[in-house]
């Protein structure tokens, strides 16, 4: 086909119609108020708003068609050749007034969401149209307004004030069938009829998970953010990134007063407007009375005890008993001359530092290479150690990129939705909408997890498999599509290798075989596998249930193979995506910020690559790779004769004595240390074993770039300043460097992040090329690759080749390995960990986040209701949870989502942390460890101590 016809093919047809007695054009489809507005005629609404379902219940935007006796709705009226259209007439613009007055004549005296520019608009969009249009309510109009509804304050973000509601159903359509999450409802009829939550339920009492869609769609103010409720004036709007999950979605932050008071969603490429509950409301950790604001140091004579973090109280804890402040220059000497007091003294392996996901990629970026420069060695890790390293390690020997193939919302060109080892309603709320957008469009959904979570509402299939027996149901699904001639043949022979030692691998894996390994039938597992092969496009998205075991690698080879043998990969919904858990993992990962890699994952080892990155930092490198965050924690309990003991530590950003395995062993490892940095925004659980605390900046008060888990490089601007001495982590890094001798100078505003990152630009010219600081400032977000200024960047890869030496994608057999650790007569249970919707991480930031900490303020461990009854357990009851390494007592919820003879704890809670009982084994290959699969004992109350006495209290056996 020539580039004409392609074209043809591409670009909407037109047609005209007159508008107003003007000859204009409009998209062959297009509504008459969208064709208007694209001409500058402005027609008022308010049932109507961009990414909503058109709806013309308003009436506001009718115009006057010609031969036609009623007005239309122009919102939901398609344009059609010929037609005459007056959105001025007499008639149309009489109606249009009459609607926006009988409206505002039922407003309250007082209005909740004030014009931002003039107060006297109380009223929203209502009140700015009245003012356009010129409309004032008449004296008997007012006489008849409609019985007020009563307030509803009851939840804790957002207040409900439907006396203006206008019944618009924005708020119904937002919450159904954008979000989808089906609480807002539409009840009664006639002058009875209102908006509901759930059965009529008060707002705080309903099944809302506060992603606040509706407050963002709401016109009036009947639903509001309760940080806005009022006057609207903020000094300033700032774009920027949410700093939480890894779907990376815009956001613009409303500031007053240095103050973030509200948070809106912006028209970003992975959220398109939308934000979950953390993102919409949990900003206010930035203003934590909590923050650090003065560089300390510990006090002479005070020592380190690991054991008293677990009765640490976050809130209540004084540090000043500890630590004593001290100044920039004094804290920065010290932790910059023990550090190299140490590596001068016991050589470049004596040193370690632990960047940070967090952050932005010039913090990540600077940081790896002050460790490889400065420290001298590779022992530089952060926490995609701890979520998907086994991911990226099958990733880069499979397809040799560790990146994903596709972005989440090409899932709406999906016929297939496999989701495995996630809970993306929980972990990845706005990528969860799209793939609920996706199942309501017809998508198959099929979830593959241990527990049954939110997206199973939404499933075509589920598949509930035992834990730690992702291999064999993986290799079943392999098995069924070549026994049953579903493979790509076609697709295999131009573009895998080692497709014959993988089919070989998996004959002995018929569904029939590992039906009573895995627990799912035969006939299901043929019914999904079959379905997945013939589909138009399948994709897979997985989380850190198939990454965090010590089989992690072999899950992710199984899903690889599984695209491969199909042929879904390379082409428009399809291909695979681990979502990424924090906000810059994927940043982080691609800038370097782990041992064996340099950035854009550049083996230490490879002899180009090291000759090349010695060239371009003019320094001599290590060339062995460093150490992984697990293997640090070990050598820094390594005896003196270690000529690889770790002795000291930089951290920055990271909390490992909540977030490292078998904590009592890794916070024993941090006290050990001869000296240890800590640069963070609180006194973390890490930072009370340090020997020198940095306070840093939170993400709001910082400029840089993260990229999230669509490989979307995104730009995020400075809200508002840090409180007292705090300082921006990137200066804090060049403090550190010059201190041990390295000669930087990066020049300009917010500490030369312009300047760092077109260094980091060059050093991954392989991927990010075309993405300069430049076309950050004007477009917000690109995706990488990017090779060229005028590249769009590529959101779907593999296309033609992929990315290893020889194109070809590399099967590697996957056989089935068990747990290192399994349930027995003393520890019968089996411990997942995991992440809940408005908590994220180790909690330091959402929990001193007033809204989330709100909603889920206590620990609680969940068994489903057969297990509650054989326990003898209610949900509210304290139990005590222990494994073989340590021990949290908690409270019981039931959910029956959660298997039998298993629980599952969030990992938030320093409290009740459940790394206590994780166990360190390592994947070989990824080197994660099996934070995902333990064996448990489950005992009645909270005041069981050591491992004997198990005969009492143990209903499990």
């Amino acid at each position: 086909m020539n580039a004409p016809a392609k074209l043809a093919e591409v670009m909407p047809q037109t047609i005209e119609f007159k508008l107003d007695g003007k000859t204009v054009q409009a998209y062959e489809g297009e509504t008459i108020f969208k064709a208007a507005a694209r001409h500058g005629v402005d027609i008022p609404h308010l049932c109507y708003k961009d990414g909503l379902r058109p709806d013309g219940n308003c009436r506001a935007c009718v115009v006057e068609i010609k031969g036609e006796r009623t007005l239309a709705p122009s919102c939901c009226r398609s344009a059609t050749a010929g037609m005459e259209v007056q959105a001025q007439s007499e008639r149309a613009l009489k109606s249009q007034k009459m609607v926006l007055e009988m409206l505002l004549s039922d407003m309250p005296d007082a209005g909740y969401k004030w014009n931002e520019k003039d107060e006297s608009l109380q009223h929203g969009e209502l009140s700015n149209w009245a003012s356009r249009m010129n409309v004032s309510v008449r004296p008997e109009l007012k006489a008849l307004r409609r019985e007020q509804p009563a307030p509803d304050a009851s939840h804790p973000a957002m207040a409900v004030n439907l006396d203006a509601c206008i019944q618009c159903n924005r708020c119904v359509r937002a919450c159904r069938e954008e979000q989808v999450n089906d609480v807002i409802g539409y009840a009664m009829r006639g002058s009875h009829s209102e908006i509901v939550f759930d059965l009529n339920d008060p707002m705080g009492d309903s099944t809302c998970v506060a992603c606040g869609e509706c407050v963002q769609a709401c016109p009036t103010g009947a639903l509001m953010p309760k940080s806005q409720v009022g006057s609207q004036v903020v000094d300033k709007k700032v774009d920027s990134v949410c700093p939480f999950c890894g779907v990376g979605c815009l956001l613009t932050y409303n500031v007053k007063d240095n103050r973030i008071v509200s948070v809106e969603g912006r028209d970003g490429p992975a959220n398109h407007s939308r934000l979950c509950v953390k993102g919409r409301f949990g900003f206010d950790y930035a203003h934590s009375p909590q923050r650090l604001t003065v560089p300390l140091i510990r006090k002479a004579g005070v020592g380190k005890d690991p054991e008293a973090l677990q009765n640490l109280n976050r809130d209540s804890a004084d540090w000043s008993e500890v630590f004593r402040e001290a100044t920039w220059e004094e804290a920065l000497a010290l932790s910059a001359g023990s550090l190299k007091a140490l590596r001068d003294t016991h050589g470049k392996k004596a040193l370690a530092g632990f960047g940070s996901a967090k952050g932005s990629n010039e913090e990540a970026y600077l940081f790896q290479k002050l460790v490889r420069t400065g420290f001298g060695s590779n022992n530089v890790d952060h926490c995609t150690r701890l979520c998907h390293a086994s991911s990226v390690a099958a990733l880069l020997e499979g397809v040799g990129s560790g990146a994903v193939s596709n972005q989440v919302n090409d899932v709406e060109h999906s016929d297939l939705i496999f989701v495995i080892g996630s809970n993306p309603t929980a972990n990845h709320p706005v990528a969860a909408t799209w793939m609920k957008n996706a199942a309501k469009n017809g998508a198959k959904i099929v979830l593959a997890d241990p527990r049954v979570t939110d997206i199973g509402k939404h499933a075509w299939r589920t598949l509930q498999f035992k834990a730690d027996t992702d291999v064999a149901m993986l290799n079943a699904l392999i098995h069924t599509v070549i026994e049953e001639g579903l493979a790509d043949q076609d697709f295999i022979a131009r573009r895998a290798s080692n497709y014959e030692a993988l089919k070989e691998n998996v004959k002995g894996y018929s569904p029939e075989a590992m039906e009573p390994i895995c627990g799912i039938p035969a006939q299901t597992l043929r019914e999904v596998a079959r379905e997945f092969a013939k589909a138009k496009g399948a994709m897979i998205l997985w989380g850190m249930g198939v990454s965090q075991h010590v089989h992690g690698t072999d899950n992710a080879r199984c899903l690889i193979a599984l695209v491969t043998v199909t042929g879904q990969i390379g082409k428009p919904g399809s291909g695979l995506h681990p979502l990424r858990g924090q906000n810059n993992v994927q940043g982080a990962s691609d800038a370097g910020l782990i041992p064996m890699m340099f950035p854009n994952y550049q083996r230490v080892d490879n002899a180009g690559a090291h000759a090349w990155f010695e060239k371009f930092w003019d320094t001599p490198l290590d060339e062995k790779p460093g150490y992984t965050v697990v293997e640090i924690m070990h050598k820094a309990l390594a005896p003196d004769s270690d000529p690889h003991k770790v002795r000291g530590m930089y951290i920055m950003g990271e909390n490992p004595a909540m977030s490292d395995p078998d904590l009592n062993h890794a916070r024993h490892a941090l006290a050990s240390l001869e000296h240890l940095v800590v640069q963070d925004i609180f006194m973390t659980e890490t930072a009370w074993l340090a020997d020198v605390v940095l306070p840093a900046t939170a993400w709001p008060e910082k400029t840089g770039t993260v990229s999230n888990t669509d490989r979307m490089v995104q730009l995020g601007k400075q809200a508002i300043t840090p409180p007292g001495e705090a300082k921006p982590d990137l200066w804090i890094i060049q403090q550190i460097a010059q201190r041990m001798g390295l000669n930087w100078n990066y020049a300009g505003e917010h500490s030369g992040v312009a300047a760092v990152y077109e260094e980091m630009r060059q050093a991954m010219h392989a991927a990010i090329s075309g993405i300069s600081w430049e076309r950050l400032q004007r477009e917000s977000s690109v995706t990488y690759p990017c090779l060229t200024e005028d590249d769009p960047g590529a959101p779907t890869v593999f296309i033609d080749r992929f990315a290893t030496n020889d194109g070809r994608v590399h099967l590697v057999p996957a056989d089935i390995i068990p747990a290192n650790e399994r349930p027995d007569a003393d520890f019968p249970f089996v411990l997942i960990t995991g992440r809940q919707l408005e908590h994220w991480h180790t909690g330091s930031m959402t929990r001193r986040a007033t809204v989330l900490d709100a909603i889920e303020p206590m620990a609680t461990a969940s068994l489903c209701g057969d297990d509650l009854l054989k326990l003898g357990l209610q949900a509210g009851d304290v139990i005590t949870v222990q494994s073989r390494r340590g021990q949290v007592a908690i409270h019981v919820r039931r959910d029956d989502g959660t298997p039998h003879g298993a629980v599952f704890i969030p990992f938030a809670y320093y409290e009740a942390a459940a790394n206590l009982m994780t166990n360190a084994a390592l994947d070989p290959f990824g080197k994660i460890p099996e934070f995902k699969y333990c064996a448990v004992a489950i005992l009645r109350g909270g005041q069981v101590s050591g491992v004997q006495g198990y005969g009492e209290g143990v209903a499990a056996r």
